[in-house]
């Protein structure tokens, strides 16, 4: 995997928490730089986290699914851009409704997990990639930090209208890194 594509991935991973911490900023008009660095680094380490674990899990079944692996790995990847480009387009009234009603550490880790299963998934199809998991997950944990900092950060001012265009954004790019990987190993451009 190319630098560039590695700092795609792990930016277009980071969309989900980015969203998610734009609407927590949005609705912590007061929060201070420690209340954004504490969030920014939950959703970092969580995010550094789930690839790994689904990279585990693909060398796992690696053997089996050898032959297609290109196709795994680009129908994953097609399956999560097309999920967050819908998820773009979504109301996001329920999430707010169950967002009052849970403990902040508990709702911040639960927010955590569940823009990171994205991750865990990818990390199934990078099992199959000749790709360093160590730096490929450290990569998507700091870019996630970053992003949910600065999500955090433009909630406060912008709101949450900023948020859907970042998941939309990472969908297609998503997408993309599938398409270019189905491309690659079936070589259609050699």
């Amino acid at each position: 995997m190319s630098l560039i594509t590695l700092i795609l991935l792990a930016f277009s991973m980071s969309m989900d928490a980015f969203a998610a911490a734009i609407s927590k900023g949005a609705a912590a008009k007061h929060a201070t730089a420690k209340d954004i660095l504490y969030t920014a680094m939950i959703f970092g380490i969580v995010e550094t986290i789930t690839p790994l674990i689904g990279w585990a899990a693909g060398r796992a079944a690696q053997s089996l699914i050898a032959d297609y692996d290109h196709w795994v790995a680009f129908i994953l990847l097609l399956i999560l851009g097309i999920r967050m480009i819908r998820e773009s387009f979504a109301d996001d009234d329920d999430a707010d409704a169950n967002e009052s009603s849970a403990q902040p550490i508990v709702l911040l880790l639960i927010t955590a997990i569940a823009t990171s299963i994205d991750s865990m998934i990818v990390g199934v199809g990078l099992a199959f990639l000749d790709v360093n998991i160590g730096w490929t997950a450290l990569a998507i944990g700091t870019a996630t930090t970053i992003m949910a900092a600065i999500g955090m950060s433009l909630g406060k001012i912008l709101g949450k209208a900023v948020g859907k265009r970042a998941e939309l954004f990472g969908g297609l790019v998503l997408i993309g890194i599938g398409t270019s990987i189905l491309v690659e190993h079936l070589g259609w451009l050699s």
